[in-house]
């Protein structure tokens, strides 16, 4: 199953670290959150990647090229000024990853972005996240729950505060999606990302700079009854500020990150 995460936004509540690199470059411990990420997916044996970038996404791409160097130990015999003289013993555990980075522009946003990468995108479900948010979601359970209700989009539901995209509820059925409403109820959930997607969400798009995905896309879907919720109660924190950052390194430095199945 391909996982479309989402890595190109500006990051402007976090300016103190994305004025130098993109958001999902930011580290938790010694790696980018982006990377944390990826290996909660790859722990459930989805190891395909497609990467939207943005804003400052040849960092992202650096990152990759050289990850094979940077994360294994290295035998180089000098003078020779060849490939070949260059040995690498594997000490990392992300074998088997492919990951496919595409340039999606600047300023566009989300919906354009996922539009943009749809020729990468060859099965009929995929899924799909944000690049700044970890969580103990349980993958497989979330496809599985997918593919039982037969909508074209599945949403996790957790329970946090109102900076993020309520969720208007009949039973399991998203009765309405809000992006960011004015107020939110103490007991509503509101959205997490970790999203599961039939590709007919590519008919609701459109590859131009100000498609966005929540605002319109979304809304529209959940309002023809086409999105159900996964309701998680576990683990779920989203690197929106430098407060969050700070909390997310102080759980993982203190061995107390929730999200680290692997």
């Amino acid at each position: 199953m391909q996982v479309v995460i989402l890595c190109g936004g500006l990051g402007t509540r976090l300016r103190e670290e994305t004025e130098y690199r993109p958001k999902p470059m930011v580290n938790i411990g010694s790696r980018p959150i982006l990377w944390h990420i990826m290996k909660t997916y790859a722990h459930y044996g989805h190891h395909e990647f497609v990467l939207p970038l943005g804003y400052k996404g040849e960092i992202i791409k650096d990152f990759f090229l050289h990850y094979e160097a940077m994360n294994n130990d290295v035998t180089l015999e000098l003078g020779k000024g060849s490939p070949e003289a260059v040995c690498m013993h594997n000490c990392h555990d992300e074998a088997g990853w492919k990951i496919t980075l595409s340039n999606t522009g600047e300023k566009t946003l989300k919906g354009g972005r996922l539009k943009r990468v749809q020729q990468y995108i060859t099965g009929d479900t995929f899924m799909l996240t944000y690049g700044d948010g970890v969580a103990d979601v349980d993958i497989n359970k979330l496809l599985e729950y997918h593919h039982t209700h037969g909508k074209l989009a599945t949403v996790t539901g957790v329970s946090a505060t109102a900076r993020f995209g309520e969720l208007i509820l009949d039973g399991d059925n998203v009765a309405s999606f809000q992006e960011k409403p004015e107020q939110t109820g103490s007991q509503a959930l509101i959205s997490g990302g970790f999203f599961v997607f039939n590709r007919r969400i590519f008919d609701c798009l459109t590859e131009d700079e100000d498609c966005d995905l929540e605002y319109g896309p979304l809304e529209t879907i959940a309002a023809q009854g086409e999105m159900m919720v996964y309701r998680h109660d576990g683990f779920w924190y989203c690197m929106d500020t430098l407060r969050d950052m700070d909390a997310l390194n102080k759980m993982w430095a203190e061995g107390k990150a929730p999200w680290k199945i692997w």
